[in-house]
């Protein structure tokens, strides 16, 4: 079964809500992952006004026409 991502809401801070195909919902909060990045194109986005402006493109989760990505089972899995 392909598993994507049919809806994403902003739950506040860093955390955001996911609806997959299959059902399941899970919030991944992504503090820890953006305080502890390395990479300067993955750094702005602890601008909170930045981070908000997420889009869902054929199922997957993008910021910025994929500067940053995440793969959709590791969301699924409710780990980054």
């Amino acid at each position: 079964m392909v598993i994507s991502i049919i809806k994403a809401e902003y739950m506040g801070d860093y955390r955001i809500k996911f609806s997959f195909s299959d059902g399941i919902e899970k919030v991944i909060d992504f503090n820890d992952f953006l305080k502890n990045a390395r990479n300067t194109m993955t750094n702005k986005y602890l601008d909170k006004q930045l981070f908000k402006k997420y889009t869902i493109v054929y199922g997957d989760i993008i910021w910025n026409d994929y500067e940053m990505c995440f793969p959709i089972w590791d969301l699924h899995e409710g780990s980054i």
